[in-house]
Formats: structure tokens, C-alpha cells, sequence
């Protein structure tokens, strides 16, 4: 990319075109386009570089010339790829009748910009209404261009899918990642050969799209932290500046293209978590960035009463207005802008809930939003993933709007949380979700695939942490340990906290692996915590969204010291992927499997009889998963979550013999056993010890 910016002050400029809207390279020139249906005037400012103090050129919009419709459009002769730009607009402010906030001070951001950068980006200057300095983030010309050689998005669905969360930045910023530009998309890029060998199939990158990193209260900027997680967007078509090598010369596209190419060749889908249901602007006390100062009244939730205050679902100071038909076109079309340009390969959407409110915040029977999403031509094959809730109590899980949708499903995981823990009395809620819950997706034509599995996340404890606490530690937050969430439904073994105590700390890397067993063992779509493999920890910070430092990045030295964890993850990963009976295409119903002769499931208590499901005090749970062809393996699986070992059958299996996989009682290397080094279990008894889980394959005796 040319970023060079020739000498001359001035260049000539004509009408141009309102489509595309943004920064688009033509013959002979750069057309500007942007949206604003109330603006009496617009001004383009055209900067050298990102940290130039002045414009070297501001062009006047005429109205008559400029104008087409609702947008305003300027075409730019022999302009330079890699020239830096902003937008003023002027207008109404009367916010309390209308809800306009037109500020011709304020220098705004093109929405449609491909690349943003942010060295002179000052929230607080411009959180002030009446300060007109040169402080605004800008967007840069790009070339979109890039050599694909070939490679196409992933269209499939996520049957036989294993998601690993994690966070760009984060994953190999610290120094033990031996990256070459830790906190890149290029360093991810070094690290694929580690997520291969784990055996994930898709990656769920944090918000990568361009976000506020001083969007925190002052409580948390008084102590020097940022907006780590970056669920604070302000630039849905721009990669992350912070992740790129050289974002001043705005190569964010080429930069991100490369990762996914990288991925792709490793055949890892990429799936991107995004946040369309609030921006980085906040509510009325919040910056002018870009959609307040261009069409407040149409892309946000506003008062009824007040037209100067937001409604706030997101508990992020303000709303989307989703379901307006210019902010449904815009967010359709920048979802089809990642998958046609930047060949990414799925989505899971934010407090998605959001997304079924409609005028005033009131919520829909019928949401367009959702059906425009799915019924895309670009989106419609690719996996759609739902936070089906929102902050303000629209808990949607089961029945999100639409007909396709994925779901984060948090029953899910407060029931493996509370089982493992040692709550009695939920063997029937266990089965249940094991079984892909089919009472939250059966009924509204929905299959396993439709519950995305998981017991930890970003949000919240890390496997580490669920088992070495059972109060939140967010002190380092500056919030007076306020934030975050009080319910964890985990359980610290004993102690708060680290101990040498060597019991307690083999009992916690036990329910650990009973926690990841259970995970990869249910029907549905688990998704693993980045970290989680090699216990990472965040010493007790349940809320680490602001934690730019250790407490959240990957210690990659973890992956020596927990060898042993690491080696159970891969081979708990292993298990599952050569098992089709554990990547169902339908719910499981105890009904005959032709090929097999045997019910696809069974149900039992440790004497092979029916489960208690009644008993309120039984902690235990056995269940045989017949293989769905002749040539796969049954399964036989104990779960004992009591604190006493229990003595149990194993169900006869005619010409085949028991082969013990895992047994999570046991310390590794006997915790789990590979395939092809299974011996032949002698008998068809064996003693499940105290909070294990037993997996048992039926095969002929020669592997």
C-alpha cells in the first residue's frame, strides 16, 4: 500500500457518488460517502497521517451538489491511498424534542470505515461539548485488495465443532508467548500450531472490531487501566488498530485477512463475538464519535419522555435501535462485509436479546433483525451464535427469535456447575443437558447443534479460579471489588484461594477435569475457555474486562508446568472427535438404532437399574451411548459427584470387551488413556471413585 501523502495543500474535489458509503478508491480518485438525514451541513477534514495536528485540507459540502438523499458525498481527485480523514456535521441540538446532536466542533468518525486509528484520541476532550480540537479518532483510506490465493470462507455448520474463546491481544501478550509482535494478529498466527494440536475446530475471537480502550469509569482510568475485552465498539468495518503491526499506515485489513488465511490453511474456523447492541458513545454524559453526531434519533434507544437520555439494555450507557430499518441494512451489511471480504466464518452476537426490542425498548414477537440476519444470501450457511439475554432481564435462551440461531446456553452451565460442586438432587437436569437439552430446543424445531455447551468463559472465573474460589477477588478493578458477579456456583475445595495443601490441590485439578468431561461428553457444541487447558488463572478477578496485564494473559509457561492437564484436554478432545454418538444430528430418545440394534441411550444407577431421578440426596449418574454404525465404539460413562467412592456395574456388550478411557479418579498419566494403549477391563465391575467420572469404549480386543 502506498501510505505517502503528496506535498500539495489542496486537491480538487467533484460531486461524487452516495454509494458505497465510506472511503472507496475509484479511477482517478477517492469517493467519500457518509449517512446523516438531518444535517444542514458537512464538512470532510483530510489529515497526512495519524498524528498530524491539523488538516491539511477541509472541504465544504454543498447541499445542492453533495446531497443525494439522506447521504453526502464528495469525490477527492488523485487523493493518496493511506490519507487520514474525519467528518464535522452541523444541524439541530435539541435534544430533549428530537434527539439530535449536531456539534459542528466535533470532528466524527466515518461508521463505514475499513481501517480507524487512535493516536490522537482523547475521550475526556471529547466528552466536552464546547472543545473543538483535533483529538478524534480517524479513519484511513485503504486499499481492500488482497492476494487470497484460493481460499474461501468455511460454510459449515458447527456439527462436530469444539470452540476455543479467546482474546487476541491476550493470547500471546505476554512475554512467554516468544512471539515476534506479542498482541498482534500476527502473533495468533504463530500459535496456530499450539490450538491444532489441542484439536479445536474453530476459534471465537474477542471483539476484534475497532473499540474504545478508554471507554472505563473513573474509578478504573484513576488506576491506569483500559477497556480490555473491547465490547465497546465504535468501527464495525475495522479491525482493531491496538492488534495490528501498523495500523498508522492502515494495513488492519491485510493484517486480519493474513490471520484467517493462516487459520484456514490449518482448516480452523474463525468466528467472531461482536457487539451490535450498544457503542462505545455511552449515554448523554458520553463522546460524540460518530452515530451521535450523524443520526442519533435513528441509531439509538432514546427516552420518550427525554429525548436527551438513552435507554440502557446493555448496561453499557446505551442501546442500538436494531430493528430501525437503516441500523437492521447496516448491521446486515457489515456482517456480509466480514464474510465476503474478510472470509470469516461465523458469528456470536453480544447480549443478542437486544436485538428483539423494538420501539421505545419494547420487546417484539417478531424482530426483523434476527430473521434478516439468518436469511441472508452470505450468512445463512454460517453458524449464528445468540447471547440470548440482554442487561435489563430479557433472558431468551431456548427461544431467541429466528429459526437457525445458536445459543450460549447458561442453564447449561449453572447445572454442570451446581452438579459438580456436589448439589444433589439434579441428576434429571444433568441428563437433560447432557442429552443436548432438548427441553429448551426440541420444541421450537431446533436440534443439538442449536446449544452452544460451556462452563466457564471470559466472563467470570476460569476453570482455575471456579476451583480455588468461591468469592469474586476483583479489588485490582478500582470498583471497590463491586463489580462482577456474586453467583458463582463454585465451590474452592476447602480454602480461599492458593494453598500448598496437597489434597486440596489434587481434588481441584480433579473437578477440573470432571468439569472439561462433562463439557466434551454432551451433545451440542462445547466451547473451552482459552487458558482452561493449562489451568490459567486470574487469581480470583471474576470481571478481568479491564485487566490489560498478567492477570489476563496467557502464561505460556503453564503449558510445561500443566503437561499433564494439557495432555488431558488433547486426549478428552480426541475422544470426542472420533465419536459421531457424541456429535448427534438429533436429540437423543432411548429409541433403537437400526445399524446397532441397541437404544441409542440408556440410563442408569450404579447397579444398571433406573436412575432415582426423584431422589433428591443422589449425586451419581451412569448412562451407555450406543456407537451410531457398527464400526464406532459404545460408550459407557459414571459421573459420581458424592463424596464417597461408589462400587457400580458395567452393561454386557456382546462380542465386544470394556476399555477404560478416563477415569478422572485416577492421577495422570492414568486420567486418561490413549486409544491405542486401552487394555481390556477385566470383569464387568468397577469402583468409581469420590467426584470422578469414569469413561469406558466397547471394542473387539485388538485396537
Amino acid at each position: 500500500m502506498d501510505s505517502s501523502i503528496a506535498l500539495t495543500e489542496s486537491y480538487c474535489f467533484r460531486s461524487g457518488v452516495r454509494f458505497p458509503p465510506g472511503a472507496t478508491p475509484m479511477n482517478g480518485g477517492i469517493n467519500f460517502s457518509v449517512f446523516s438525514r438531518h444535517a444542514s451541513r458537512v464538512e470532510l477534514l483530510l489529515y497526512k497521517a495519524a498524528d498530524s495536528p491539523e488538516p491539511f485540507q477541509i472541504i465544504s459540502l454543498d447541499s445542492k451538489s453533495h446531497r443525494a438523499y439522506f447521504y453526502w458525498h464528495v469525490f477527492v481527485e488523485e487523493l493518496p491511498l493511506g490519507t487520514h480523514y474525519t467528518w464535522r456535521t452541523d444541524g439541530a441540538n435539541d435534544t430533549a424534542e428530537s434527539g439530535r446532536r449536531f456539534n459542528i466542533r466535533k470532528e466524527l468518525l466515518d461508521p463505514w470505515a475499513r481501517a480507524v486509528t487512535d493516536a490522537m484520541w482523547n475521550r475526556s476532550l471529547a466528552c466536552d461539548p464546547n472543545e473543538a480540537g483535533h483529538h478524534s479518532f480517524r479513519a484511513v483510506v485503504t486499499d481492500s485488495r488482497f492476494d487470497w490465493e484460493g481460499e474461501q470462507t468455511i460454510k459449515r455448520g458447527l456439527e462436530g465443532a469444539i470452540i476455543y474463546e479467546l482474546h487476541v491481544g491476550g493470547f500471546t501478550k505476554d512475554k512467554s508467548s516468544k512471539t515476534s509482535h506479542p498482541g498482534t494478529f500476527s502473533a495468533l498466527i504463530e500459535k496456530i500450531p499450539y490450538l491444532k494440536a489441542l484439536g479445536i475446530t474453530h476459534v471465537e475471537l474477542l471483539p476484534v472490531m475497532a473499540f474504545d480502550e478508554q471507554h472505563v469509569p473513573p474509578g478504573v482510568q484513576a488506576k491506569g487501566l483500559k477497556n480490555y475485552w473491547g465490547y465497546s465498539t465504535h468501527s464495525f468495518y475495522s479491525p482493531h488498530p491496538g492488534f495490528c503491526i501498523t495500523p498508522e499506515l492502515g494495513t488492519h485489513e491485510e493484517e486480519f485477512k493474513t490471520l484467517v488465511k493462516a487459520m484456514h490453511a490449518a482448516d480452523i474456523g474463525v468466528i467472531l463475538d461482536v457487539v451490535f447492541n450498544h457503542t462505545a458513545e455511552g449515554n448523554e454524559e458520553g463522546p460524540l464519535i460518530n452515530f451521535k453526531g450523524l443520526a442519533n434519533d435513528i441509531f439509538y434507544h432514546l427516552d420518550a419522555e427525554d429525548r436527551r437520555r438513552y435507554l440502557d439494555f446493555s448496561g453499557c450507557g446505551n442501546s442500538l435501535n436494531c430493528n430501525h430499518p437503516m441500523v437492521t441494512a447496516f448491521i446486515v451489511h457489515c456482517l456480509e462485509y466480514w464474510v465476503e471480504q474478510m472470509h470469516v466464518d461465523g458469528f456470536r452476537f453480544d447480549l443478542a436479546s437486544v436485538f428483539a426490542r423494538g420501539d421505545n425498548g419494547v420487546p417484539m414477537d417478531h424482530p426483523p433483525l434476527p430473521w434478516r440476519i439468518e436469511s441472508s444470501r452470505l450468512l445463512s450457511e454460517l453458524p449464528l451464535i445468540a447471547e440470548a439475554w440482554d442487561a435489563e432481564g430479557l433472558y431468551q435462551v431456548g427461544a431467541f427469535p429466528g429459526m437457525t440461531w445458536s445459543e450460549w446456553n447458561g442453564r447449561y452451565r449453572d447445572v454442570i456447575r451446581r452438579f459438580v460442586r456436589g448439589d444433589p438432587g439434579l441428576i434429571g437436569a444433568v441428563a437433560t443437558n447432557i442429552a443436548g437439552s432438548s427441553d429448551l430446543y426440541a420444541d421450537g424445531d431446533r436440534l443439538p447443534v442449536n446449544s452452544i455447551n460451556f462452563v466457564t468463559c471470559h466472563d467470570g472465573f476460569t476453570l482455575h479460579d471456579w476451583v480455588t474460589y468461591e468469592h469474586k477477588h476483583n479489588e485490582a478493578n478500582g470498583e471497590g471489588n463491586r463489580d462482577g458477579t456474586d453467583d458463582n456456583l463454585s465451590w474452592n475445595c476447602g480454602v480461599e484461594g492458593e494453598t500448598f495443601n496437597r489434597k486440596i490441590n489434587e481434588l481441584r485439578r480433579q473437578q477440573a477435569k470432571n468439569v472439561l468431561s462433562l463439557l466434551m461428553l454432551s451433545q451440542g457444541v462445547p466451547m473451552l475457555n482459552a487458558g482452561d487447558e493449562v489451568l490459567r488463572t486470574q487469581d480470583g478477578n471474576n470481571n478481568a474486562w479491564c485487566q490489560d496485564n498478567e492477570i489476563s494473559w496467557f502464561d505460556w509457561h503453564l503449558v510445561e508446568k500443566n503437561s499433564d492437564m494439557l495432555r488431558f484436554v488433547k486426549e478428552l478432545i480426541a475422544l470426542r472427535r472420533r465419536h459421531a454418538s457424541l456429535n448427534r444430528s438429533s436429540f437423543l430418545t432411548g429409541e433403537i438404532i437400526p445399524a446397532r440394534n441397541l437404544p441409542d441411550i440408556v440410563w442408569h444407577d450404579a447397579d444398571l437399574g433406573e436412575p432415582a431421578w426423584d431422589d433428591e440426596q443422589v449425586r451419581f449418574l451412569a448412562f451407555m451411548l450406543a456407537g451410531l454404525t457398527v464400526d464406532e465404539e459404545d460408550l459407557y460413562v459414571l459421573l459420581n459427584m458424592s463424596d464417597h467412592k461408589i462400587a457400580a456395574q458395567l452393561p454386557p456388550v456382546s462380542d465386544r470387551f470394556w476399555h477404560l478411557a478416563i477415569d478422572t479418579g485416577q492421577a495422570s498419566p492414568l486420567d486418561v488413556v490413549e486409544k491405542s494403549d486401552q487394555s481390556v477391563w477385566v470383569g464387568l465391575a468397577c469402583a468409581v471413585e469420590a467426584r470422578s467420572v469414569m469413561v469406558f469404549e466397547a471394542r473387539s480386543k485388538l485396537v
